[in-house]
């Protein structure tokens, strides 16, 4: 028998003995949470998934009277907090802080991975999506995605990125508008945008909040969302659709999970409850300041349609477009 197997005989008993121990006619979301709950994210503390993973815990311990705990298990591109939540019981009582990075782009470029992102997982809710904005130095004449096409043809520019996530949507951009531009890997988001500040790399992709900071510094210039629709906090900025590059939409977004097999009422229940924070305003205002859309509007999902159906079909729709850009652009794990 193998490890798969075997993990899902284990959450098969797990799940017939929570049954049992249930009062006769109570489903299992009359008695959740029934423990402590625990929300493990692969990320270190401070940074916006962990806030916005602190927020939802501080609400949903507020409105259940079980404390709420966030678990930051960093490391290995998130695949060490991922793992541990795809072994845990399967009772809603461990959920995962997934974002597109395990979900989405770790199957693809990973050979063997310790888990199954669509069998090892139930969908629950997103919790915050957001554009990335594509800036250059203000050293470069070009102010339109346009002029830079037209620059990257004739000149040698590179772009840098912050993670595997950033150079996707820089290959994208590559692959799309039919142009050359070499990557140039760093470690964080500071490094990748102090190389675009002075100079050393000519444009990149990143989510908004450090480009806004380098922008209002005059250090940076924004050419362009990555999404569809332009976005509310740059509202002067375009798509790259309306830029030129017909098509291109990529939104990073933060989601909710807990291990497959949870019963479907207490998925329900959770769902109802984050989609419920996230619309509030102290959680939307500080959300707002980090960047990040509450729910998923950044990828054209309302309120009302925040749920698991919404974000099986954003991870079904991401990991055949992403297969391909991988795979043309031959990315390998960091």
């Amino acid at each position: 028998m193998n490890r798969r197997t075997h993990l899902a005989r284990m959450r098969t008993a797990v799940m017939s003995l929570a049954c049992l121990a249930l009062p006769a006619g109570a489903a299992p979301a009359d008695t959740y949470p029934s423990k402590p709950i625990q929300i493990v994210l692969g990320f270190p503390p401070g940074g916006s998934t962990d806030i916005l993973a602190r927020m939802v815990a501080q609400h949903l311990q507020q409105a259940w009277g079980q404390p709420v705990v966030v678990v930051n298990k960093p490391g290995a591109s998130t695949i060490i907090a991922t793992e541990s939540v795809a072994r845990a019981a399967p009772d809603g009582h461990t959920l995962l802080v997934g974002a597109s990075s395990a979900m989405t782009i770790n199957p693809v470029i990973y050979k063997a991975l310790p888990y199954d992102a669509k069998r090892d997982f139930a969908p629950i809710a997103i919790m915050g999506s957001f554009p990335l904005v594509l800036a250059v130095q203000p050293s470069m004449k070009v102010k339109t995605v346009s002029e830079l096409i037209a620059a990257a043809r004739t000149e040698s520019l590179n772009y840098s990125s912050a993670s595997t996530l950033f150079q996707l949507a820089g290959e994208m951009f590559k692959q799309t508008a039919g142009v050359e531009v070499t990557h140039i890997p760093y470690k964080g988001s500071v490094q990748a945008l102090t190389a675009l500040t002075s100079g050393d790399v000519q444009m990149l992709f990143l989510d908004p909040a450090p480009v806004i900071t380098q922008m209002k510094a005059g250090k940076a210039r924004a050419l362009a969302v990555s999404t569809a629709q332009r976005w509310s906090l740059m509202p002067d900025v375009p798509t790259m659709t309306e830029s030129g590059v017909p098509g291109y939409d990529f939104a990073g977004w933060i989601a909710l999970f807990t291990p497959s097999g949870t019963p479907p009422d207490v998925v329900a229940k959770v769902q109802r409850e984050v989609a419920r924070i996230v619309e509030l305003p102290d959680v939307k205002g500080k959300l707002e300041t980090l960047g990040i859309d509450a729910g998923g509007r950044a990828l054209g999902i309302g309120p009302a349609d925040n749920g698991p159906a919404a974000l099986s079909r954003v991870i079904q729709t991401e990991g055949e477009r992403f297969t391909k850009v991988i795979q043309t652009a031959n990315i390998k794990p960091e």
